[in-house]
Formats: C-alpha cells, structure tokens, sequence
C-alpha cells in the first residue's frame, strides 16, 4: 500500500532540462519542492549533443535567463566553444551556441539543485499521480513512498515507455543507457489525458585518437566571447576547437544498399520523428540529389576523447554504421564508442494544456519539456521555467504567467504547442515568429527582466544593474538624437572613408548612424563626447538605431495581435451553439478551449472568417 513519505508543495516529476529549470523556479518562490529522477547522475544530461544554444534556441537561453532561469548561467561556466551564429544575416536571427562539457554541466546543474534551499532531490521513479476532486493530491514511488502535494510538474523527457532501436535490436530503455520509466504513462491514462508516441535518435560517439583531424575543417569559436546570462561577467575564453567534414557517394550507396534493414523504413519505428532533425538515412533518401551532407565534429568534454558526429544520427544496425562511417574522410580507421539509436516515447498532444501549461483536466498538473512533443534542452528548459512559475503561482493563488507572441520565443513556443499541437517533436526557429525583429537574442534583459523581477526570480541587486544599463542605452539614444556633425572637411573625409556620401549641412548622428556603412563604435573618430560604452550597451545603442523604423514597424503590427489575445473567451461558451461557424471550427474551438479571440485565430482549421463570426457573437452576447 505504500508509506507516507510526507508533504511538499510542488513535485516535479523528471530532472533533466525542464525538470531543473521548474524545481528551482519553484523553489525560489518560496515553496517547498521534491525533484525526483530515475537516476541522479542523469541530471540535466546531454544525451544528445552537448551544446547549449543555436539558431533561435539561443534566443530561449537568454530569455530563460532575463526571467531568473539558470541555463544560461550554467552553460557560461563549463563551456568550451563559444559562437555567435548568423552574424552574415540582420541581428534578429543573431543566435548564440556554445559547445560545453557535458560532465561538468550535469555536475555544476546537480550541485545547484542539491544547494537550492526549499528543494529535496531524490532518485525514483514516479508510478502514479493522485488526485482528490479533480486536483494534483500526490505522488507515488515505485518503491511506495507517496508524497502529499498541491501541484506536480511532470517532466519526463524520453523516459516514459522508452524503447531503444538499432535495426533490428530493439529493447525498454530510457536515454544513455538508462531504464526507462514504464508505470507512469497508464496513471496518467487514468486520469483522462491522451498520450501518443514520438521518436527521436542521436548519432554514435566515436573516439578522438582514431580520427584523422588532418582531414577535417577546423571551426574555431568567436575571438570575443559573448555570454549568455546577464549576470557573467568573465566571458571566459574557447578551450577546444570543432571540425567539419561531410558524407559521400560511398557513404550513400552503404546506406542506400542497407535501408531494407533500417528500422524507419521497415516499419519497425512507430514515433514520429523529428523534421528538422532527421537521420542520415532519412536525409540520403529525403534528398537524393545531394552528393554530400554535413557532419559536424564536436568534442562531448574536456576530460573525455568521445567526439560528437552531428547530423549523422541513425538507426541502422550497428555493423552498417561502423561501415558508413569509414567512408567519411578522416574517419578510415574510426573506432565507434557509442552506437547511434532511435528512440521511441510517450509524450502528450500538448493541446490538452493550458497556456500555463496546466492541463485542463487535472487542477495543479503541469506539462513541460519533451513530455509536451518538443525537442531540445533550450525548448525543454523554457517550458520547464514557465511551468514552475505557474505551478508556484498556483499554489499561492496568483494569476498564472503567459507570454505573448510579441514578448518572446517563449511565448512563441508555447503558444505553437497548445494551439497547434505538433504532429512531430516541435523545434523552436526564428521563421516561427511573425515579430521576430523585436524578439532579438540581444534585447531579451530589456524584455523580460521587469517581469522577472515582478514574478520574483530576478534579485533587487541585479534589477538594479539592469535599471542602470537601461538607463544608459536610453540617454546615449538621446544624446545621438539631438547633437549634430558639422559640415566640414574632418567630417567629410571620414565619411569618404566609409565610400558614405558627403554633407554640406550639418547631420544628426542618429541618422549618420542609420547609414549601412556606419557602425556605432566608428564615431568615435569625429564624437569629441563618444561615451566608449561597453560592448552589451553599444551594441543594444546601435541596433535600436538602426533599425528603428523597422521595430516601429513591427511594435504596430505587435499591438494588433495583443488587441485580439487581450479579448477574452469565456471559459463555457457553447461554440457548437454559434451560428454560422463552419462545423470544423466548432469542433476545433470546442477541443482547445482558447483563451482569447487571438489564440482562437492561430488554431489549424479555423479561417478568418470563423474569427469574424466570433467577434460579432461576442458583441451580441456582450449588448444582451
């Protein structure tokens, strides 16, 4: 029958990247919490590739970060390679990516839980969730330990009903070679929610001492670095270095001779995949005129000789493998460590949530991470975070925190998850994001901080330092506004420099700024009061200037959608009871529950003229 093991606030149910993100939230706001995972030394693990960022996941990190989250930090002190992606394209899809040490990440983020005041941190599996009138009530263990709570976070990643495949080898088992979690999926049958199956894979690891690196393209990190977390203030320097080498016809044609015996084409493979992440064998096939395909080289640590083959992730037998990677350059005598895999899993259409992340059918039953049907540590995180706000909030019986398309990739990204729902594991990107100019990795502090603050994750002492650094991009924005550079010939020849046209009047600075050719640092050559910012406050100062009629642009756009998600729906409108909806919008609307007249737009299936139909009802029922 089990014991009782006592009572905590919150329970979070997995401690990989969502998990440590919700624990802590909730934790710091003042709650006492239980993490529990399958495994301890599993905490916040990189099963996948251990690198923190990228095009638009960077982005996440930071926000993460501006909201009081613990990635970022994390992720600034055991890097190894920083870079600053898509600096040939505008600063909105400016995206930061560290490669770190996979060892001393899990180690440095299980240390932070371990000291985290209010948080216990214990190694279980969870088997089942309890309830009492609809509401989170506890949790059990599989050994029978129960814990009384008022609200639980379930963040299971891979683990719930994982299923190994190496062509025709499959077997039960979570991430790296972990149990999985096999229990916990028919609780929350029980509780009425709706599960389905997602697959993921990751690509073997091989050893360093037998690759040929001569053969290879070096990929070294920025020579300035850039931080994550507001808070770093030693950037540190790059450690290691990456290389670059690609496929070819003979690693093609033994894929092409062995699909018969891949799993994913056999129909040995259930989950839905990944798009934007596929196998090699899916790329060969998917891209057949293609005569090569890119394979990043990445090193998994500084204490390790493992190397990370990104965009080679497969699920042939383990022989074919071994075969394909000896035709790669450089990889003629290779010795593989770890055998690439796919992986199947329970996760939940993540529609049955709110856009708290609470699920509609269980009070104080939160979802967050690849549970949801995301991909990725950064996405896993961000879901993790907002989850253990709201989990937080609701047991102090506060109004739960949701962000806006406009206000964050966070926003974006659970706004995609619980009006669309994913038919394959969501992967954040900037292409996502109508307003994605305002949403820059560069201004997130400038975004989210205040509410971080207002939430209570974000201290007074760094508070205070951002006000400061507000303040300073806010007066050097004036100070350009209104001093003028003379007509003249000092001026002039420097513009001649730049190949800038000449001026016979005198010139705001601002608009000399807005000139393509300008940087803000090159002003300092005629600016007898250049104030030689720091880098972060610079940077902030020329892109809000540059680009100033295109935010404005995007601000007007911006208040538009907010018009629309800041008309609420009632909980218990009738939509089926709506005259001139078309059938698949009623059913759709009644299946979601939206929010707001704005989030009833973005839902598949449902036209403008759907919306139009809901406005004038809303009106009616308003006058009535």
């Amino acid at each position: 029958m089990g014991y009782d093991a006592g009572e905590y606030d919150i329970a979070v149910i997995g401690a990989g990247h969502a998990g440590c993100e919700a624990a802590l939230a909730c934790a710091r706001l003042g709650h006492t919490t239980v993490v529990f995972a399958v495994n301890l030394d599993a905490i916040a693990n990189m099963p996948c590739n251990p690198s923190i960022g990228g095009t638009a996941k960077g982005h996440l990190v930071r926000e993460i970060d501006a909201l009081g989250g613990e990635m970022g930090r994390a992720a600034d002190a055991v890097f190894i390679q920083s870079r600053m992606l898509n600096k040939g394209k505008g600063p909105a899809v400016y995206s930061l990516r560290a490669q770190v040490d996979r060892r001393a990440y899990q180690a440095l983020m299980k240390r932070t839980l371990e000291r985290q005041s209010g948080l216990d941190v214990k190694q279980a599996e969870i088997v089942e969730i309890l309830t009492e009138n609809g509401a989170v009530s506890g949790v059990v263990t599989h050994t029978g330990a129960v814990y009384r709570v008022k609200a639980a976070v379930v963040a299971t990643g891979t683990f719930l009903r994982g299923r190994i495949i190496i062509g025709d080898v499959s077997y039960s088992g979570g991430p790296d070679g972990l149990f999985a979690a096999a229990r916990l999926s028919e609780s929350l049958k029980s509780l009425g929610i709706t599960l389905t199956r997602f697959k993921t894979g990751t690509p073997a690891r091989v050893n360093a001492r037998s690759v040929d690196f001569s053969r290879l393209e070096v990929q070294h990190g920025d020579d300035e670095i850039t931080p994550f977390s507001f808070e770093t203030k030693d950037a540190g320097e790059n450690k290691a270095v990456c290389y670059l080498t690609y496929t070819n016809g003979d690693t093609h044609r033994v894929i092409r001779e062995n699909l018969h015996r891949s799993p994913l084409f056999s129909g040995e493979i259930e989950g839905v995949g990944p798009r934007y992440c596929p196998s090699i064998e899916d790329k060969v096939v998917r891209f057949a005129d293609k005569d090569r395909h890119q394979i990043f080289v990445e090193p998994m640590g500084l204490g390790t000789d493992e190397m990370y083959l990104q965009g080679m992730s497969s699920s042939l037998p383990e022989e074919v493998q071994i075969a394909m990677l000896r035709t790669i350059p450089g990889f003629e005598n290779v010795q593989m460590m770890r055998t690439a895999y796919a992986i199947e899993y329970d996760c939940i259409p993540p529609t049955q949530l709110k856009p708290s992340l609470e699920f509609k059918a269980v009070a104080g039953l939160y979802g967050a991470g690849q549970f949801n049907g995301s991909s990725g540590y950064e996405e896993a995180a961000a879901q993790g975070l907002m989850a253990g706000i709201n989990a937080a909030r609701r047991v102090d019986g506060k109004a739960a925190v949701t962000l806006g398309r406009s206000e964050a990739y966070i926003g974006v990204l659970i706004d995609d998850l619980v009006t669309k729902g994913p038919t394959e594991p969501y992967r954040v990107m900037t292409s996502r994001a109508e307003h994605r100019l305002l949403l820059r990795q560069d201004n997130a502090d400038l975004r989210l901080t205040p509410l971080g603050y207002e939430i209570g994750l974000i201290p007074q002492a760094r508070y205070a330092e951002f006000l400061q650094m507000k303040e300073r991009v806010e007066r050097e924005i004036r100070r350009l506004s209104k001093k003028v550079a003379p007509p003249g010939e000092r001026v002039n020849a420097w513009l001649a420099e730049r190949s800038s046209a000449g001026i016979s009047t005198g010139i705001r600075f601002d608009e000399l700024l807005r000139r393509p050719e300008i940087t803000y640092a090159s002003l300092a050559a005629i600016d007898d009061d250049f104030p030689h910012l720091d880098k972060n406050t610079a940077n902030q100062v020329e892109i809000t200037v540059k680009y100033a009629g295109y935010i404005k642009r995007q601000q007007e756009q911006a208040r538009q959608t907010e018009k629309l998600d800041a008309r609420r729906l009632p909980a218990d409108l009738d939509y089926h009871a709506i005259r001139g909806l078309r059938l698949e919008a009623r059913q759709k609307l009644d299946q979601i529950k939206p929010e707001s007249v704005g989030q009833a737009s973005r839902i598949s299936g449902v036209s403008p003229a759907d919306i139009s139909v809901l406005l004038v009802y809303l009106k009616t029922r308003e006058k009535q």
